[in-house]
């Protein structure tokens, strides 16, 4: 990135007399980075994940299953994906991505009624617990 008023054309980057191709994103380790540094296209990409496996908490709760079994569902295929490099991203994603997360995780507490209501940003700043 060039934060410089008058920007100059840097020349191709090369490595072993190949030049390095420049792309506008890229995904590495489940994450995508974007050349400007913004996460919305790594926020609607985890937003839709979350998503399509909400269909399966649906169908979990139409078979009446306890809500233990649900909120295990929940923690370990919504949760999950939307915790994923947490800690890389969710500093600096906009207010608007946000609220994306928090609109898929409200979706999911209206489906286990029973369960407390989860806030993204409590996951974010949540402690980890090592092992006894």
């Amino acid at each position: 990135m060039d934060f410089r008023r008058n920007s100059v054309d840097h020349p191709p980057l090369t490595i072993d007399s190949s030049t390095v191709e420049r792309v506008s994103s890229t995904k590495f380790l489940g994450v995508h980075i974007t050349e400007d540094l913004t996460w919305t296209t790594n926020t609607m990409s985890l937003s839709k994940k979350a998503q399509q496996r909400l269909h399966f908490l649906r169908r979990l709760k139409r078979a009446s299953l306890p809500p233990p079994i649900l909120t295990t569902f929940y923690r370990g295929t919504i949760e999950s994906v939307l915790t994923s490099c947490i800690t890389v991203w969710y500093g600096n994603c906009s207010a608007a991505d946000r609220k994306t997360l928090q609109r898929t995780v409200n979706t999911a507490a209206k489906i286990m009624p029973l369960s407390p209501p989860f806030r993204i940003f409590s996951l974010h700043n949540a402690p980890v617990k090592l092992p006894v």
